[in-house]
């Protein structure tokens, strides 16, 4: 009898959608989302996310009437909270285009459920990262200095800015994303368009749509160009936060100055990405009852990959500190010696125990199938990638070469702000999203249910 059990709960942690769904009640589900009256607890979050992203705006405003003096800013920590954020930002978006691109050409049916808002989630942090290269700066009527434009006029100062690199790197991945979003959502405009009762919601999903019918012509350009995409994005994931890590790692600043920063950079990414979607996943699934569509083995297999990138990670955490003592170069092995003992050690042990300590928990299936227990580790995963930024730029930059020259770094009221800020420049979009658009793609989700298998006979193959 216990036996028959273990096969039978086996068999559930196997199946991607529970219950004995059918292509029309996975519609009727996804649909009624937004096709629903908004509920309180949307207008509610809504409310506080553009109360937020009021106040970002507000306190944007405030640091181009007086400049970059209002933050925490001092000689020799140039770069602050602003960069912090921003790579914080590009690494958050990583997830969505690795569930996208990577998981689709290894052909894992497990992303199908979770891609939609990974994909969205993506645009919206990469929004956010795009918004604090063009403030940090604190000059905003020059903004033109990020794009290249032809030099014959003198109008670039140096082309070899990493801010040109960051404006192609990640200028190309919200494109290829966005291009991606958007082809996945065409079959699904398109069942909102035929359900549409209002003449204006029609037209809108008509337009948006692109005349999709359905027929097998269009199934066939529609898996090519996903393909093709997916094809496009897997290298963005690589290259985009390597490009970013370039920033730091083509300086001669000790703690910077190394080639390990690439993979660190990129398997970091997609830590801090994953524990984000998670947070959201869990979050959805909660409030719109997606328990049979988003289920434990998802969650047990994004737990799974955060459990080895978070390894990669703690790995990447002590090749640096080898580095620096085999190196015997003397300012390296100061810098990390600094990190860990230094007045930021705070923030490093922080970093440590949310990175590394808490992601181990993930070798015991209860713990990764146990719904509390992911959220809140998800939500210390991301502090935790956040303070990595902080520290890897803040300690670097306040203990330079000259002793004289060294201060501390204390960030003011608008650092804080702006940052807490963004998030609700972030869940604006998001619960935006989820109102009027689906939040899981239901062809896709359709695609794996045994009723798509060509042999499928009731029950029976």
């Amino acid at each position: 009898m216990s036996e028959a059990i273990k096969i039978e709960n086996n068999l559930l942690d196997e199946k991607l959608i529970l219950g004995d769904p059918t292509f029309h009640s996975i519609t009727e589900k996804v649909s009624s989302i937004s096709e629903q009256k908004t509920t309180k607890e949307w207008l509610l979050a809504f409310g506080i996310a553009g109360s937020l992203l009021m106040l970002l705006l507000a306190l944007i405003a405030y640091l181009v009437w007086e400049g970059v003096g209002i933050w925490g800013l001092n000689n020799p920590v140039s770069w602050g909270w602003a960069i912090v954020n921003f790579v914080f930002w590009v690494g958050i978006g990583h997830a969505g285009t690795l569930i996208s691109a990577i998981l689709l050409l290894f052909r894992q049916k497990w992303r199908t459920s979770i891609n939609r808002f990974a994909e969205a989630m993506t645009l919206f942090a990469v929004i956010c990262a795009l918004l604090f290269p063009g403030i940090h700066v604190g000059r905003l009527w020059v903004i033109y200095w990020f794009f290249p434009i032809p030099n014959q006029m003198g109008m670039w100062p140096n082309f070899r800015s990493p801010l040109l690199w960051d404006f192609f790197a990640v200028g190309t991945y919200f494109t290829v994303s966005l291009l991606f979003w958007y082809t996945g959502l065409i079959p699904d405009l398109a069942t909102y368009r035929d359900r549409a009762v209002k003449k204006i919601k029609q037209k809108i999903f008509g337009i948006l749509s692109l005349g999709w019918r359905g027929g097998n012509r269009q199934w066939q350009h529609y898996e090519i160009a996903a393909l093709v995409l997916a094809g496009l994005s897997t290298p963005l994931v690589l290259s985009v936060h390597s490009i970013v890590s370039s920033d730091f790692a083509t300086s001669i600043i000790p703690g910077w100055h190394t080639t390990i920063f690439p993979p660190y950079f990129v398997s970091g990414a997609i830590f801090s990405g994953f524990a984000m979607v998670l947070t959201l996943a869990i979050i959805a699934r909660r409030f719109y009852n997606l328990e049979n569509i988003i289920t434990l083995n998802h969650f047990d297999k994004m737990a799974k990959i955060m459990l080895l990138t978070g390894s990669i990670v703690g790995y990447a955490y002590a090749m640096e500190f080898f580095i620096a003592w085999y190196s015997g170069n003397i300012y390296e092995y100061f810098t990390f010696t600094n990190r860990a003992l230094g007045p930021y050690a705070w923030a490093y042990w922080t970093m440590l125990t949310c990175n590394v300590l808490v992601p181990q928990f993930f070798w015991f299936k209860q713990l990764r199938r146990n719904v509390k227990f992911l959220f809140a580790a998800s939500i210390l995963i991301n502090i935790g990638m956040w303070f990595e930024r902080f520290v890897i730029t803040v300690t670097s930059l306040s203990r330079d070469f000259l002793p004289a020259a060294w201060d501390y770094y204390s960030p003011t009221i608008i650092d804080i702000l702006i940052f807490v800020g963004s998030f609700g420049l972030f869940f604006t979009g998001f619960l935006l999203f989820i109102r009027f658009l689906p939040i899981v793609s239901m062809s896709e989700v359709k695609s794996v249910l045994p009723q798509a298998d060509p042999h499928y006979q009731g029950g029976k193959k």
